[in-house]
């Protein structure tokens, strides 16, 4: 039997990127799969698409996880069509770079709004409806500790992601719901290549730095996330992961 069959997963932020590999790695270890949105549709529709053609379960469905009422609608939606849920995966996020001299109130508000507090909101919601042996993946960033130039807004909201994972992996282990984060290294997606990072210097600096050698795919952290949703890391909670091929 597959790891997680008979689980259900929502996963944010899974229209494409890490998101969507996740989401595709949870189903095909055997879990139902609400794919999250807030924009592109067809993105979601295709990672559904993708599922369902490979035999698995999933719908595809839009929320502004820093909006209360989607939060709370989102994870209403795996009970409504798939009877319960047992994952959140909380990997909605999003990046801006800006030096010091160049911080605005947006810059700030706008990744705080969705890499914070659609955190809260989306745990929130999903609490209510976790049973024992529920799963909550948040995922960071290795940025935390690489401490990259001009990311400092972004790379505070990945360590404020980290300490609140602590403080509910302690709240929440009575109830046996275990809290853990997963922290990517650089990693190749859509959003990588349209930042503009994809075949750059920055790229390259970024690989000469890490110890495998290579730059990451969505798969890489694919598996570690499913490996946390799995009763195979039942004895795991609190714990920070960084998948980044070695870089420090």
């Amino acid at each position: 039997m597959s790891k997680l069959e008979g689980k259900v997963a929502v996963v944010t932020g899974a229209s494409k990127g890490i998101g969507a590999g996740i989401a595709k790695a949870l189903a095909r270890d055997g879990a139902a799969v609400v794919v999250n949105y807030a924009s592109s549709k067809a993105g979601a529709d295709a990672v559904v698409a993708a599922i369902v053609s490979g035999g698995g379960r999933a719908v595809a469905v839009r929320g502004d996880v820093s909006k209360a009422a989607d939060a709370q609608g989102l994870i209403e939606a795996a009970v409504t069509h798939f009877g319960r849920l047992d994952v959140l995966v909380n990997n909605s996020g999003i990046y801006e770079f800006a030096a010091i001299e160049a911080l605005t109130e947006d810059h700030y508000r706008r990744q705080f709004d969705i890499n914070v507090l659609g955190l809260l909101l989306t745990t929130q919601a999903a609490a209510k409806h976790l049973g024992e042996g529920g799963s909550i993946v948040n995922i960071s960033s290795a940025i935390t500790h690489v401490h990259t130039p001009a990311a400092a807004v972004y790379a505070g909201t990945k360590g404020a992601v980290n300490a609140i994972s602590g403080v509910l992996a302690n709240e929440l282990a009575p109830r046996k719901i275990r809290v853990n984060v997963v922290s990517p290294g650089f990693v190749v997606t859509e959003g990588a290549q349209t930042a503009g990072v994809v075949g750059s210097d920055m790229e390259a600096s970024l690989v000469a730095q890490t110890p495998l050698g290579r730059a990451g795919q969505p798969d890489d952290i694919a598996g570690v996330v499913a490996f946390l949703a799995s009763d195979d890391a039942r004895w795991l909670t609190g714990e920070v992961i960084t998948a980044s091929g070695g870089i420090r």
